[in-house]
C-alpha cells in the first residue's frame, strides 16, 4: 500500500523508525506540536488543509497520528481517500500503547506531568506560525524573564492569576519507548521534575498502536473514515466514531 501520515512532530522519532520498517510505502508530514495549543478552531482547519492538498488516487489511506486531542480532530472529514485514526484521547495513549494502560494509569494517579523525548526536544510549540495562548501569555517563562520584559508588578501579576502550570500535579514520569537516545531527555526530565517540586518516575512505553498504524494492520484501535463521512466524538470508550 501506500500511505499518507499527518502526525504531529512530538512522535517524529519513534515515527521515523517505525516508517522506516514499514513494509509499505508511508509519505508523513509531521506538523508542530504546539498546533493543540491553538484550539479547535484553529487545529481542525489545518489537518482539514493538510488532508484536502493529497490529490485523489495518490494514496491508499491516510494516517493521522493524533488522538481526539481536546476535539482537534472532530469534525475533519474523509474527502475521496479514507482516513485512519487512532482510538485515543492524546498522544499519551500512543506513547503507552494501550487505552487501558492509559485508563490505569490516570485513574492511580491523576496528577501527573507526562514526558517523552518529542516533549521536550520540541519545546512548547514555537515552530506554528500563529503564536500558542501559553507563548502569548507568556506561560513559559520563567519569573525572572517576565520580570526582564514585563517588570517585576507585572510579572507578580501574570504568575499570582495564571498560577502555575503544575499546581495540580505531584509527580512526573518519563515514557521510556526503548530509543538509544533517551537516556539524555529522561536526565533532562529528571532534572526538570527536580525543579518544579514533582516526584519523578518512569514507566515503559509502548510502540504497538503507532507500529499498527503505519504497518497497515488497523484492528479495534483504529476508527476507519469512509470518504464522505466525518468524525466525531463518541463520548465512550471507543472515543471516536465516523458519521455521515
Amino acid at each position: 500500500m501506500k500511505l499518507k501520515l499527518i502526525c504531529c512532530e512530538v512522535m517524529f522519532r519513534e515515527v521515523s523508525l517505525l516508517v522506516a520498517n514499514s513494509p509499505h510505502i508511508c509519505d508523513t508530514v509531521f506538523l508542530p506540536k504546539g498546533l493543540h495549543d491553538l484550539g479547535v478552531e484553529k487545529m481542525r482547519p489545518r489537518l482539514q488543509e493538510q488532508i484536502d492538498g493529497i490529490p485523489e488516487g495518490s494514496c491508499d489511506a491516510i494516517l493521522l497520528g493524533y488522538g481526539l486531542c481536546n476535539n482537534g480532530v472532530a469534525g475533519l472529514t474523509a474527502r475521496s481517500t479514507k482516513l485512519v485514526i487512532p482510538r485515543a484521547h492524546d498522544c499519551i495513549t500512543l506513547f503507552l500503547g494501550s487505552r487501558m494502560k492509559y485508563r490505569e494509569l490516570f485513574e492511580a494517579h491523576p496528577g501527573t506531568y507526562y514526558r517523552t523525548t518529542g516533549w521536550i526536544e520540541r519545546g512548547d510549540g514555537e515552530n506554528v506560525d500563529d503564536m500558542t495562548i501559553s507563548r502569548k501569555l507568556g506561560l513559559q517563562m520563567k519569573y525572572d524573564e517576565l520580570v526582564e520584559k514585563y517588570g517585576e508588578d507585572n510579572a507578580k501579576y501574570v504568575i499570582e492569576t495564571m498560577g502555575d502550570l503544575t499546581a495540580n500535579y505531584d509527580r512526573m514520569v518519563f515514557i521510556n519507548m526503548g530509543l538509544e537516545c533517551e537516556g539524555l531527555f529522561e536526565r533532562m526530565a529528571e532534572s526538570d521534575a527536580k525543579e518544579k517540586g514533582l516526584k519523578f518516575e518512569k514507566v515503559a512505553g509502548s510502540l504497538a498502536i503507532l507500529r499498527k498504524l503505519v504497518n497497515g494492520e488497523w484492528d479495534d484501535d483504529f476508527l476507519v473514515v469512509q470518504p464522505g463521512e466525518s468524525v466525531q466524538a463518541s463520548h465512550d470508550d471507543s472515543v471516536i466514531k465516523a458519521a455521515n
